[in-house]
């Protein structure tokens, strides 16, 4: 399950994509359209921007602004940062790798199996994700969505 730390960087993260790109947003203003509790948000922002996501400038008119192209920002990346492997056992993962202890043989063990697959398709598709390519997707769902 995706922790609220990972859900909050990704909705900031887009926020920051969606805003102009030489213009740092204030993190008041991030929380406040986001519904994101702000000293919570400090400390997402900071993690990513001591990961090289993003970068701040002090002083009024300051705050944070993604350090690099959307469209280089994926979302298998931002997982991962703040959830760790996506793996849903250990055994299965790639990163963190442990054997299980109660598994006589992991070739063909059917736990290990199904759950590789899980990892292997969650990384697909958030390895293959980026800020720039979700952008365009809640886009052409917004252009075709019905107004509330």
């Amino acid at each position: 399950m995706l922790s609220k730390k990972a859900k909050y960087a990704i909705k900031a993260l887009l926020a920051l994509a969606d805003h102009e790109r030489d213009e740092p947003m204030r993190i008041a203003d991030l929380a406040r359209e986001h519904q994101i509790p702000p000293k919570f948000l400090e400390l997402i922002l900071l993690g990513l921007k001591n990961n090289g996501i993003l970068q701040s400038r002090k002083g009024r008119g300051g705050g944070y602004l993604l350090a690099r192209d959307p469209a280089h920002i994926y979302l298998g990346q931002i997982v991962r940062m703040f959830d760790g492997p996506l793996a849903p056992v250990p055994c299965a993962s790639q990163t963190a790798y442990v054997p299980c202890a109660d598994c006589r043989n992991e070739a063909v063990c059917g736990v290990h199996l199904a759950m590789k697959e899980v990892r292997d398709a969650t990384a697909k598709v958030l390895d293959g994700t980026s800020l720039a390519s979700l952008r365009h997707k809640v886009e052409l769902v917004s252009s075709t969505a019905l107004p509330l």
